[in-house]
Formats: C-alpha cells, sequence, structure tokens
C-alpha cells in the first residue's frame, strides 16, 4: 500500500513552479547529394532527450524544449551535419537537410542506406512504447498492432505472423539470434522479454519476403539495435507492476549501455478466475559496452541475465459461462501448488573490422545457456452445475441441474537445459552500384531434458461406467531426452540500382545440419520501385523460406523424439506499396501488402495456451494468403496514431489422415487494431493513449487425441487498454514545477485501465464429461478490468 500512496502522492500533490520555455518542433526530410531521401539518418537535439530517426521518405519530426538549440544528422558513411537554430517563439520550423557523402567512411555508405531502403521491413516508431498501455510491459506490445501480426493473449509477449506459429519467428539484437523458452505453458508464467526497451535505439520488423541475410525461420524477423548513445543519459521507470533503471554512458573512444528490470504483476493476475497467492518475479539485467581501437576496429560485447520465479498457491475458481438459454458454472477448490523457475544468461562478443573505405566486416560469437524447470502438484475438487436464468421464476440464480461432480489432479517435474553456441562471419562491400554480402555461421545446440508430468480427470468423482465408457482420464510422460544439433549455413546476396528509380536484391541461403542431414538451398528476391515524385515505392518480393527441425518442433506429446524429421518449407510471394501522401491536415502513409504463401512438409501442431504441442510424426502440406492494409500519421497535432487490418487465411492438409484441408491453430481471419493518441481538455500537457485490438476466433481441437482437428473455436480476441499521461515539466506546459525541473529532463505520470470494457477473452479450455457423457469446454479466461500507474523518469542529461 506505500507505494500506491507514494506514487498517488507524487501524482497529486502540488510543487512550486517555475516558467516553462517554449516547445520547437522542427520537421522536414533529409536526403543525399542526389535529392535521393535518406532514411534512418539520426536526428538528434543536442543537449536535450529528444532523438529520432528518419522513415524510408527521408522525412523526421523533432522537437526542442528552447528556442535556440542544435540539431545533429548522422548517418555513417555521411558526413554529420550540426545546424544552430534560433527562433523568436515557441512554433513550428521546416528544415530540409542534404548530407554529403563521406569518402573516409564509404565503408557503410551505400551499405546502410540501401539495405534499409531496399528491405521489405518498417521502422518501428519506438517513441510510443513507454505510452502505450500494457498488461505485460514488454516491447513486443507494439507488434501486435503491427500488420500481419495476430494476437490473443495480453500476458504474452509471443506472437504470430500470417498464419505462422511462435517458432517461426527471428529475433535479432545487435546481429545476434534470441531464442525463446520451450517449457511456457501459460503467459502468466512469462516475466521480461529479453528485448529491453529502454535501450532502444531503432527496431525494424518484417512479416515476410524478407532477404537471404537474415536466418532460416518462416515467419517474420525482428531487428533491434543497441547503439551509441548520443549523450549520457539515465531513466527510472516505477510503477504497479515493478521498476526498471537503464543508462547511458558515452565516452570519446566507448559507450556503454546497462539496465536492470523487475517484475511483478500479481495485481493482474489476481483478475482472472482462478484465485489464490500469486507470486510471480521476474528480474531482468543487461550491459552493452562498444570499445572503438581505432577508425579500423571495434569491438562490441553484450551480456544478459534473465531469471523468472511463478509461485502459484491456488485456492479456488468460479467460472460461468454457456448461452442465454443455458447457463452454466464451475466451482472449484484448489490444494497443492506450482513453482516454475526460468533463467537465461549468456553473452555475445562482435569483432568489426572496416578493412578498406567500402568493405566491413563483423564476427560475432555467443553463448547462451537456459534453465527451465516446473514443479506442479495441484488437486482440484470441483462441482459443475447448470444455473436457473428464468427472471420468470423465485429461483433465478440457483443451482437447476448437478452435471457433475469430480476432481482431476496435475503432476509435473520437468527439468530442460539448453546450450546455444554460434560463430559467424559477417561481410558487406560495395562496387558501384553493387551491395555485395555474404556470410557463414555455425552453430551447436545442445539438450538435456527431463520429464516426468501426468494429469488426472475424473468426471464423476468415482468410476463411473455407462454404456461401456470410462470417465477415467489419464496422460501420463516420463523420459529422458538428450540431443545435440550442429548447424552450418550461409548466404550471399546482391543489391544493385537497375535503374535511377528501380533496385533488384538477389540472395540465397544454404543450410546443413547433423539431425536431418539435408542441404537446403532458400533463393531469394526482392524488387523495389520509386516514381519519380517519390511518395511512393512498390516493392514485389519472392522466395523459398526453410526452417530446420529443432528439439522443439521433433518432441512429440509424449516427450518421443522424431529423428527423422524434414526441414519445414514455404514458398513467398508478396506484392507492396508504401505511399505517403498529405490529407486530413497532416502527413499520412498508407501500406498495404498482398501476400501468398505455399508450404510443405509442415509439421502440424495444437495450441495449449501459449505452449505448441507438435504432432511431430505427422506431415502436413498447407496454404496461406492474405492482405494488410495500415494508415498512420499525426491526426492529432504532435501525437501519432495509426490503424490498421489484416485478412488471412491459413489451411493445412495432414498427410494420410483422411480429413482434407483443416484450418490451422492461427487460422485467424480478420485483425484490426487502432493505436490512438489525444489530448485531454485542450491542453497540450495531459494526454490519452487508446489501443484495441481485434482478433477473430481461432480454431482449436479436443485434448489426448493423436491427431490433428478445428473442430471447436476460441471466440473472437477483443480488448481496449486505455492511458492517461501528464509530463510535469513538457515543453508545452505553462509552468514547470521547479525541484523537478532542477534533477530532471522528464517526469511524466501515466494512470493506464487494463481491459476497460471488462471483457473475458478465452485463451484455452478445461475438458470436463458430466454424468450423460457429453464434453464441456470450460473456458480458461484471461485478466480482466484493472488499473495501473506508474511513473517514467528521465534525469538531466551529461553532455560529453
Amino acid at each position: 500500500m506505500s507505494t500506491y500512496r507514494l506514487l498517488l502522492f507524487i501524482l497529486l500533490s502540488g510543487f512550486t513552479y517555475a516558467n516553462a520555455q517554449p516547445l520547437i518542433k522542427v520537421t522536414g526530410t533529409v536526403t543525399d547529394d542526389f535529392k535521393k531521401p535518406l532514411a534512418k539518418v539520426t536526428v538528434t537535439v543536442l543537449g536535450q532527450s529528444q532523438s529520432t530517426v528518419t522513415d524510408e521518405f527521408g522525412v523526421y519530426n523533432i522537437y526542442s524544449s528552447t528556442i535556440s538549440f542544435s540539431v545533429k544528422y548522422n548517418l555513417l558513411g555521411y558526413k554529420p551535419v550540426v545546424l544552430e537554430i534560433k527562433q523568436d517563439k515557441a512554433g513550428r520550423l521546416v528544415q530540409n537537410v542534404s548530407l554529403t557523402s563521406n569518402s573516409n567512411e564509404l565503408e557503410q555508405v551505400t551499405i546502410t542506406t540501401r539495405q534499409n531502403q531496399l528491405s521489405n521491413t518498417s521502422l518501428i516508431n519506438i517513441t510510443d512504447i513507454s505510452s502505450m498501455p500494457s498488461a505485460s510491459g514488454n516491447f513486443e506490445v507494439i507488434l501486435k498492432t503491427l500488420p500481419g501480426v495476430s494476437t490473443n493473449n495480453e500476458l504474452s509477449s509471443q506472437y504470430s505472423v500470417r498464419g505462422g506459429n511462435f517458432d517461426e519467428n527471428l529475433v535479432y539484437v545487435n546481429d545476434v539470434e534470441i531464442s525463446r523458452p520451450v517449457l511456457i505453458r501459460n503467459g502468466q508464467q512469462e516475466g521480461l522479454s529479453f528485448i529491453n526497451s529502454d535501450l532502444l535505439s531503432s527496431a525494424k520488423f518484417s512479416a515476410g519476403g524478407f532477404e537471404a541475410r537474415y536466418g532460416d525461420k518462416l515467419s517474420s524477423v525482428l531487428d533491434v539495435r543497441y547503439d551509441q548513445p548520443d549523450s549520457t543519459q539515465a531513466q527510472l521507470n516505477l510503477g504497479f507492476q515493478g521498476a526498471s533503471f537503464s543508462s547511458r554512458i558515452r565516452n570519446k573512444d566507448s559507450y556503454l549501455l546497462a539496465g536492470l528490470r523487475y517484475k511483478n504483476n500479481t495485481s493482474l493476475l489476481n483478475s482472472q478466475d482462478n484465485k489464490g497467492s500469486y507470486a510471480p518475479n521476474f528480474t531482468d539485467a543487461q550491459l552493452i559496452y562498444q570499445y572503438n581501437f581505432s577508425s579500423k576496429f571495434s569491438l562490441g560485447f553484450l551480456g544478459s541475465y534473465n531469471s523468472g520465479i511463478f509461485k502459484l498457491i491456488p485456492e479456488s475458481r468460479e467460472t460461468q459461462f454457456g448461452t442465454l438459454n443455458a447457463v452454466l458454472r464451475l466451482n472449484t477448490e484448489y490444494t497443492g501448488k506450482e513453482i516454475d523457475d526460468y533463467q537465461t544468461s549468456g553473452a555475445a562478443l562482435t569483432a568489426s573490422w572496416f578493412l578498406k573505405s567500402n568493405l566491413v566486416v563483423k564476427w560475432i560469437n555467443s553463448y547462451f545457456s537456459s534453465l527451465e524447470r516446473e514443479r506442479i502438484d495441484i488437486e482440484g475438487r470441483y462441482r459443475f452445475n447448470e444455473i436457473n436464468n428464468d427472471f420468470g421464476t423465485g429461483g433465478f440464480g440457483t443451482i437447476r441441474t448437478n452435471k457433475g461432480i469430480g476432481g482431476y489432479l496435475n503432476y509435473a517435474r520437468n527439468n530442460l537445459e539448453s546450450q546455444r553456441m554460434s560463430s559467424e562471419i559477417k561481410v558487406d562491400q560495395n562496387f558501384g552500384s553493387h551491395i555485395f554480402s555474404w556470410g557463414m555461421r555455425a552453430e551447436l545446440k545442445k539438450y538435456q531434458d527431463d520429464l516426468r508430468e501426468y494429469s488426472l480427470i475424473d468426471s464423476a468423482g468415482y468410476i463411473l461406467e455407462k454404456g461401456n465408457q470410462n470417465f477415467y482420464q489419464d496422460n501420463n510422460i516420463e523420459v529422458r531426452n538428450r540431443l545435440s544439433i550442429q548447424y552450418y549455413t550461409a548466404y550471399i546476396q546482391d543489391s544493385y540500382s537497375i535503374s535511377p528509380n528501380s533496385e533488384l536484391q538477389l540472395g540465397v541461403r544454404a543450410n546443413y545440419n547433423s539431425l536431418s542431414r539435408q542441404l537446403l538451398l532458400s533463393p531469394r528476391m526482392l524488387l523495389a520501385y520509386r516514381p519519380e515524385q517519390d511518395n511512393k515505392i512498390f516493392r514485389f518480393t519472392a522466395g523459398v523460406y526453410q526452417q530446420a527441425p529443432d528439439y522443439r518442433s521433433i518432441r512429440d506429446f509424449n516427450g518421443v523424439l522424431n529423428m527423422k524429421q524434414q526441414a519445414q518449407r514455404s514458398y513467398n510471394s508478396s506484392l507492396g506499396l508504401d505511399y505517403a501522401f498529405d490529407g486530413l491536415g497532416t502527413r499520412l502513409k498508407l501500406t498495404t501488402e498482398l501476400y501468398f504463401k505455399y508450404q510443405d512438409r509442415l509439421i502440424p501442431y495444437m495450441m495449449d495456451n501459449v505452449r505448441i504441442k507438435y504432432l511431430s510424426d505427422a506431415e502436413a502440406t498447407g496454404y496461406t494468403y492474405g492482405a494488410d492494409f495500415s494508415i498512420g500519421g499525426e491526426f492529432v497535432k504532435d501525437l501519432l496514431s495509426y490503424f490498421r487490418v489484416s485478412t488471412m487465411k491459413a489451411n493445412q492438409d495432414v498427410l494420410n489422415d483422411g480429413l482434407g484441408a483443416l484450418r490451422r491453430p492461427t487460422d485467424q481471419r480478420l485483425n484490426f487494431s487502432v493505436y490512438f493518441q489525444d489530448r485531454l481538455l485542450n491542453s497540450p500537457t495531459y494526454k490519452v493513449h487508446l489501443n484495441m485490438l481485434y482478433g477473430t476466433r481461432l480454431p482449436v481441437g479436443t485434448p489426448l487425441e493423436q491427431r490433428y482437428s478445428d473442430d471447436f473455436n476460441i471466440p473472437a480476441y477483443k480488448r481496449v487498454d486505455i492511458g492517461f499521461s501528464k509530463d510535469f515539466l513538457d515543453d508545452a506546459s505553462a509552468r514547470k514545477p521547479l525541484f523537478l525541473d532542477k534533477y530532471f529532463s522528464s517526469f511524466s505520470a501515466h494512470l493506464e485501465v487494463f481491459n476497460l470494457l471488462n471483457i473475458n477473452n478465452t485463451v484455452s479450455y478445461l475438458w470436463l464429461k458430466d454424468i450423460d457423457n457429453i464434453q464441456y469446454a470450460i473456458p480458461n479466461y484471461l485478466t480482466g478490468r484493472q488499473l495501473n500507474l506508474k511513473l517514467l523518469i528521465k534525469f538531466k542529461n551529461s553532455k560529453r
């Protein structure tokens, strides 16, 4: 309670105020020597906390807290530009800038810019992350508002893209590939995702059609950078669900980034149907350090430690569901407890050489280890009743019929240790109008898996025979697996200009692994065309994407490994358009893409919450097609909002099962999202942030079947989160608290309401039978309405 009082006191108490300084908004376009727009140019107001990057059209927006200030424009391979700006009063300023190539830094002039522009990826507006209301608090919440991304679980950082599952997504942090845990069963066990939003400098995402230099997964790529800060900075975040602290230190020849995070979402978990003593504690520490020995050589280090302990002593559960004509209620009393422990640690060392003016070489070495443990021993005794919902009778809300009295037992003692070691070389070199890239990678993965679990369900409280059918269900697993897999990959690609307005990228990946012993070749192509007016970009992609088998996909329901599994394969094509135009009084950006994927050698799977259960001995063919649309802009002055709609159909045909084409578990036909920002009470310092998500129903099969089925559905996912914020040091404020202005550059309070409409979203089912042998799907609901308060504090910068 003391934390609540402290935050409320800071939010509501009065301060001594000083006159605020005016706000200047600077907007414009950054171009090169040939008047072509430059993407990913870093734009910084020196000595202040404001920093941004240009989009693919070279457009930027940035703010200053003073009327006299300096703006720096920087892109590797170009001469930095620093502009001194002096204004008489607050307002807007249009400042277009042209950067000149630097002959001493040509190693990435065309390499960096063309890789950014000739890429089927979109830049993520990372400045929105801190303001976006989110139950999980993880970076991935912003991905779930992007075209092509589906979601149905606010507790989880996992996401599916264009019909793929969680295991089909690539994630890179500073060129280092990141993996996700294996044993996670549900979103409440998840803690802090690897990506620390406070340390981000840029992020880009591809929902498909990514180039050959990225790895061998079927669905998507998230490419995140923790890069050099422009000044020494520190930030502190405090809230009801945890805290974080980050520091950025810049020196002449080096820089250091450090982040600490803690999360405890007990209050959020208490809003679920399952009541009890929740004790989720998650911590994370990351360190990034780079030293530039000379203009030709630098060495970078990335270290990470992530720990999560989830403890639950369940007490009771009451779930009501059904229809208007038949209302059912499940009441359960529990004994026992669950303790889950997840630990991941690792490090990466990157050596970068600029051997020639046009040649960049990176050598990346990494090691990561994970320990995942589950200890579950929970017994439940339940009553399953039909409720009287007839207003015309005197017994409304009372029990009409008892459908069953029974119990169930869940037991698990699971341990998984995994290690991943890799060494990789990446080379980029330009020859005139060509950018030539190639790389090689060797990777070793080791797994030690001890599985011991069983579950019992007695739907009548005793063994009841009726029609020679037994209600007693048993699922018993006890195995020990030891496995090592070696992976060897290589890629080569060439990006070059066909004409002043069109560019082509051709590449191929090769992959060999010791498990399937296949040599996989995956050619990929991207064609981009920009008309003369420079406000449109057309893209066409085509390629083959092959995902080699891994421990997760070869392990079946019972823990048995299929050592003969082959790589999954997908033939992808897409046609996209980016269009920037003026409308509704602002600059708008429209993005649309049509895509088609044909897949073979697919491994069917079933979803249980966030746990993927592979049918490792089965094989399927499938297809996915759809369209993504998004539009965004400053519909309200200086606040970016965006809307997106995605439609999709994803089917598969499991070979030799006689059922024909069925919907895939991720076949969410329609996704719609809105992130809208506005101002409250005509005040520039009070803001509202609205996040809405909608996804149509998902197919699901009944449990304990050793085949794939889609004969049931999880209802549509509907969620509205809203946040209200005030920055006491906002430059548009009429007055500033004197004490805060002395020590902090930003001090903002955020009040958030999760699940504003209190909608019961279903994530999975508990399956029971009544005494008439009728099977019922009891919904496991996600979180209810919940309030959250947080403070985002940025300390005064120290410029060096």
